[in-house]
């Protein structure tokens, strides 16, 4: 890997990060298209650290005061029904589903699932999903000529049934092409929560499982078959700072906008893929191994 294409894949990877179009299949296709190597899981996992320091700094005040309050609460008694040490233990619990099937799936995460035809699917499949989400959402808000507007849960009333169903579709993002914004957002409009309150639970519950995922893959990069360490912590700068930025954009547009650019985005980019792979243009496995 050249440090032109760590910097292309690391802008990639922050552009992507938090939008629900998968920053993993975006990388994977920037590669294929652009006849360079699969820059492999372990790459991946590692920018992906650079785009969670960029929601660490972001989100620093709500994650401070839970952090500080969830363990003042395991000895304290009184603090024990108080929003932010609830909010901690749903972040723990809503992480559960993730760690375990990404132990279960590694083998499948590093090969099989980065097949450009698994993506093209979950790509579209999840495009659906958003969209269906997204419309029930605009539905409850603006109302319509025969019903009342209803009102949508805030994380306040974030159960640990939800927190575990949260986790759920974060789990999903597992395979490329599902993102881990589109299924956590999706799950949290599904389940009747503001588009605000989906994506700001997404962005804390992805923190441990992006963090613990890229330690874990740190012991692989640089070795064969994986992207060159230097190179890719190059791209995990370069992933922060334009994070950041995606961040504060993403945050004032789900405040009034909805979510259909990125659902037409998601169904034509994966209907292109098929048309590519089935004319023979785009091989299935293009660009796999370093």
């Amino acid at each position: 890997m050249s440090w032109f294409e760590s910097f292309i894949l690391g802008l990639v990877q922050g552009l992507t990060e938090f939008l629900p179009i998968s920053s993993s299949a975006h990388l994977r296709l920037t590669a294929a298209f652009a006849g360079w190597q699969d820059p492999g899981p372990a790459f991946t996992a590692i920018t992906q650290i650079g785009t969670e320091t960029a929601v660490l700094i972001y989100f620093r005040t709500d994650i401070a005061r839970i952090v500080s309050t969830w363990f003042r609460s395991l000895t304290d008694r009184s603090l024990r029904g108080d929003q932010d040490a609830r909010m901690g233990w749903l972040v723990i619990v809503g992480s559960i589903p993730i760690g375990v099937l990404g132990i279960v799936l590694k083998d499948q995460i590093d090969t099989s699932f980065r097949d450009l035809r698994v993506i093209a699917t979950t790509l579209v499949v999840m495009g659906v999903v958003l969209g269906i989400a997204d419309r029930l959402a605009a539905r409850d808000e603006s109302g319509g000529r025969h019903r009342a507007t209803k009102e949508r849960k805030s994380l306040h009333e974030l159960s640990t049934k939800d927190g575990l169903i949260y986790g759920i579709c974060q789990a999903m993002a597992l395979i490329p092409g599902v993102s881990r914004s589109g299924a956590t957002i999706s799950g949290g409009l599904l389940m009747g929560y503001t588009r605000e309150a989906a994506a700001r639970y997404s962005f804390l519950l992805a923190i441990p499982a992006v963090l613990a995922s890229g330690v874990f893959e740190l012991k692989d990069a640089g070795g064969p078959g994986q992207a060159p360490m230097l190179e890719t912590l190059f791209a995990a700068v370069i992933a922060f700072g334009v994070g950041y930025a995606v961040i504060a954009w993403f945050m004032a547009f789900i405040s009034n906008k909805s979510f259909m650019p990125f659902v037409v985005y998601r169904i034509v980019l994966g209907i292109a893929l098929f048309v590519l792979i089935a004319a023979g243009t785009l091989n299935p496995d293009a660009g796999g191994g370093l």
